[in-house]
């Protein structure tokens, strides 16, 4: 299945495929684990202190876990978050896009997200990715790449 059929459900509960958020407007879609944990709470409010720039540049900036809508609505409101949090709760998006896969963590091996960023053209089309990405520093690093991709097109 393409990925931008899959269906996600936004922090408010509706469920739409994934073109429905993004088709039309430059995107930053990252994958992180898990709300409310010390590495993706600081990626969030990094890419939240960064959103009025990416918005200058007519981007949107989407964050994907499994977590619940209801979880991520408690994840905006206790850190006041601004980006846009969307549910995979199956991972079938994460999987799609190579955001999931053996992880390890203590010496132990299991399954899981994969912290990993996209920017999307308002055609959906993936124009830059970065696998495995360090939280902190990232939504500034990925803000560099915006200005550099939409700066080659105008």
């Amino acid at each position: 299945m393409n990925y931008l059929e899959i269906k996600v459900i936004d922090e408010n509960g509706e469920e739409k495929p994934l073109k429905d958020f993004i088709l039309g407007r430059w995107t930053v879609l990252y994958f992180y684990p898990k709300d409310n944990t010390p590495g993706c709470t600081t990626e969030a409010k990094e890419f939240t202190e960064l959103i009025e720039e990416f918005e200058k540049l007519g981007v949107q900036v989407i964050g994907v876990s499994r977590d619940s809508p209801k979880s991520h609505r408690r994840f905006k409101e206790k850190h006041g978050l601004k980006v846009r949090l969307l549910s995979d709760p199956n991972a079938e998006l994460h999987r799609a896009l190579g955001a999931w896969g053996r992880k390890k963590s203590y010496g132990r091996e299991y399954e899981g997200a994969i912290r990993s960023t996209f920017i999307l053209n308002p055609e959906g089309e993936i124009v830059w990715k970065k696998i495995n990405v360090r939280a902190k520093g990232h939504a500034a690093k990925v803000l560099e790449e915006v200005k550099k991709l939409i700066g080659n097109r105008e």
